[in-house]
């Protein structure tokens, strides 16, 4: 089949209603956060800052964990799509340089992560000792903490610069030097990426809760950014379709995305039930106290967790024709990100704070305002990277495979 009908050199101009929404959502996210600090709730405004910012560095890095795994795979399906992926790990060092300041000043306030670093926790002479937490504070300690935070994160970003970085010298010099060194770079990449996101998850969020422990929960928490990742895809690459962009994505292509998105959904829950299932047999106290938690004061937000993440994908993406409809595959997406922000917020809340303590917890213009302004600075962001660059990597090997990709 020809692909001479393809303008591959055709870019995105970023402009219009796109910026003007992103500017206006970071402006909103902005007069949340002040709103929250200036009205007394620094627990509650920490903890959403938390959660997005997590969020949106979760999302960036598995945006270079999907070049990394196309690369490695020689997959010729995706070469056609790549600068969306591309885009979101090129933002990858500013959603860093967000995780590390919130996460460093929560340390400092000690509005986040007290359960271990409050003071006098490890101290035997002090009436808040607590024996559990000091058994652990060779690892859960300040500096060393941060340190595992500057070096996986730093790691990861450089990983997803390069990547991105060759993909473009490819459209400059052509040959296969860019893909080789891609190709090598990115196994590396996946060995470092799959031994340490767990435990970047267990120090960012799980440590909020440091008496509770469960090693299943970095596998957890990687299946959902991975997912979430996923769904960012296909919602940019739909929508920039819908705009008159990227001509050359097929219903094949969506039908490859919806694959994913529907069988990570289902890996995301097997792991969640298994965290769940394992905990509630054992029936012990130390390890029930999570779940617990969870059922009494945010049990919406449990069972709203479960019907957005599993049943959404596993209803409206089982057909064969739904992977491969623009609107349903958008729609699905839209509410996976949904439902991954839900189940960031029940990893998060209750381990920070009770609901409806005096602490400031529940719901309302703060955590809606700092997720339309962490919404918007992804969308400025990552659209303006996307806008540097061709839409297309018109060099890479495989290119006229995808090109003509059908399913």
């Amino acid at each position: 089949m020809g692909t001479h009908h393809y303008n591959l050199t055709e870019q995105f101009e970023f402009t219009g209603k796109a910026k003007i929404l992103s500017i206006v959502g970071i402006v909103l996210g902005v007069a949340a956060i002040a709103y929250g600090f200036m009205s007394g709730a620094h627990e509650r405004t920490f903890a959403n800052l938390l959660l997005m910012a997590y969020y949106f560095a979760c999302v960036c890095m598995s945006g270079a964990f999907f070049l990394a795994v196309q690369f490695v795979a020689q997959a010729g399906w995706s070469a056609s799509i790549l600068r969306v992926p591309q885009a979101m790990a090129k933002v990858l060092p500013l959603a860093v340089i967000i995780l590390l300041v919130v996460i460093g000043l929560g340390l400092y306030t000690h509005n986040l992560y007290h359960h271990w670093n409050a003071p006098g926790l490890t101290d035997p002479n002090s009436p808040n000792y607590d024996k559990l937490i000091d058994g652990k504070s060779a690892f859960l300690n300040v500096p060393f903490f941060m340190a595992r935070q500057v070096i996986f994160l730093g790691v990861y970003s450089i990983f997803a610069v390069l990547l991105a970085k060759w993909s473009n010298n490819e459209d400059l010099a052509g040959g296969l030097n860019s893909y080789r060194k891609s190709f090598k770079y990115s196994c590396v990449f996946l060995v470092i990426y799959g031994f340490t996101t767990p435990i970047f998850a267990f120090d960012t969020i799980m440590s909020l809760e440091a008496h509770w422990f469960s090693t299943m929960f970095g596998w957890y928490n990687f299946a959902a950014m991975w997912v979430s990742s996923l769904a960012t895809i296909a919602v940019i690459i739909i929508l920039l379709k819908k705009s008159g962009y990227m001509s050359w994505v097929n219903n094949s292509h969506l039908h490859n995305l919806g694959q994913f998105i529907f069988g990570f959904s289902i890996f995301w829950t097997y792991v969640w039930f298994a965290q769940f299932l394992l905990i509630y047999y054992a029936n012990m106290s130390e390890e029930t106290v999570y779940f617990y938690k969870r059922f009494n004061g945010y049990e919406f937000w449990f069972y709203l967790n479960l019907a957005l993440n599993f049943l959404s994908p596993l209803l409206l993406l089982m057909d064969r024709d739904n992977k491969r409809s623009e609107n349903i595959l958008l729609t699905v997406s839209i509410i996976v990100l949904v439902g991954h922000w839900v189940d960031y917020y029940q990893m998060i809340m209750p381990g920070i704070f009770e609901l409806g303590t005096a602490s400031g917890s529940g719901f309302g213009i703060l955590e809606v305002g700092t997720a339309l302004g962490f919404i918007g600075l992804f969308t400025f962001a990552v659209l303006t990277a996307l806008s540097k660059k061709p839409l297309i990597a018109k060099n890479h090997p495989f290119l006229q495979e995808s090109l003509n990709h059908h399913l």
